[in-house]
């Protein structure tokens, strides 16, 4: 008998295949037709992929058949920290400490009582050349969610 696959197992698998294939995640994403940040996402457990790009992604990797359906089921999002020490991680936790009333604030002013949707959700990441030296930008854009007045 063997073991199922697990949503740990299959990223191993990914990074693994990723490493020894010598990809990126631009790479990966434009052979399955999907954003990088997306398919990194999704990669980690953190998104379920459609079936159709699970397909995708495992023939892309030369992954185990068995690992689509791991890749299509519905995500469990745990944290192990609460406060990241990774310091990429850490410097996006401390933005959101810093500005997160700030954007809500303005988000609130623009739009009313509300969020922005991490679901209905697109973000990209590029380098922007600086003279004072290159930039990370990140953009994000979510769905506006209102709340609701009961």
């Amino acid at each position: 008998m063997t073991q199922e696959l697990t949503k740990e197992d299959v990223t191993a698998l990914i990074l693994s295949a990723k490493k020894q294939a010598g990809l990126t995640w631009e790479g990966i994403a434009a052979q399955i037709g999907m954003s990088p940040v997306w398919t990194h996402s999704a990669a980690m457990g953190m998104n379920a992929f459609p079936p159709e790009k699970a397909e995708l992604m495992v023939r892309a990797l030369g992954l185990p058949q068995e690992a689509a359906a791991v890749l299509s089921e519905s995500p469990t999002k745990i944290w192990s920290q609460t406060v990241p020490t990774d310091p990429c991680i850490y410097r996006l936790y401390e933005i959101v400490g810093v500005y997160g009333p700030t954007i809500k604030a303005l988000i609130h002013e623009k739009f009313g009582d509300g969020i922005m949707s991490a679901i209905d959700f697109d973000m990209s990441v590029t380098r922007v050349e600086h003279p004072k030296g290159d930039r990370v930008k990140i953009e994000m854009s979510g769905k506006y969610l209102g709340y609701n007045a009961w």
